[in-house]
């Protein structure tokens, strides 16, 4: 796609993030799977429901905008997920691994932060209200998900503090 007008960004940025939540559907139950701390294994689950939600939502957004989903392969989300893999494939003490996959799931979490809050500001540039709100939506839930990964590693607000029993 060209880049000929501001709309024609906002479509690219669309579809960039389509991609990205398509590759983290795949991801999640791997790393789901990987995680012994059964409160981590829940919160990678409960994303990928969410995850499915957001590849939807902007599927709407794009398929309202008269274009199609897909063909495009955000390559910053694939080089997360592959550091993701690596962790996933490394051998050790499972409070560290667990430790190690937080820090790879809010690696994603903050690209995604920073795509959907990008992509927001474009809608409200093209005065496009109601992705706005969509998207903002999803921008709220992306950083709740980042909030719990971030209780679960150090025990605020949440009854585990994976960080710490990893340094044990």
């Amino acid at each position: 796609m060209r880049l000929n007008s501001f709309e024609n960004m906002f479509i690219d940025q669309l579809n960039d993030l389509y991609s990205a939540e398509k590759q983290l559907v795949a991801a999640l139950p791997k790393l789901a799977e990987a995680a012994s701390t059964p409160q981590l294994k829940q919160a990678f689950q409960n994303h990928l429901e969410q995850t499915q939600g957001h590849m939807q939502t902007v599927e709407q957004l794009l398929t309202g905008m008269n274009e199609k989903a897909g063909g495009h392969k955000c390559k910053g989300m694939e080089g997360l997920i592959e550091e993701g893999k690596e962790v996933i494939g490394k051998r050790g003490d499972s409070k560290v691994k667990d430790a190690a996959l937080i820090a790879a799931a809010q690696k994603c979490e903050h690209y995604e932060i920073a795509g959907y809050g990008s992509a927001r500001t474009f809608a409200q540039n093209l005065g496009y209200t109601q992705a706005v709100d969509m998207l903002q939506r999803i921008l709220d839930q992306e950083g709740e998900t980042d909030k719990l990964l971030t209780a679960l590693a150090t025990g605020q607000g949440s009854p585990v503090a994976i960080n710490e029993q990893a340094t044990r």
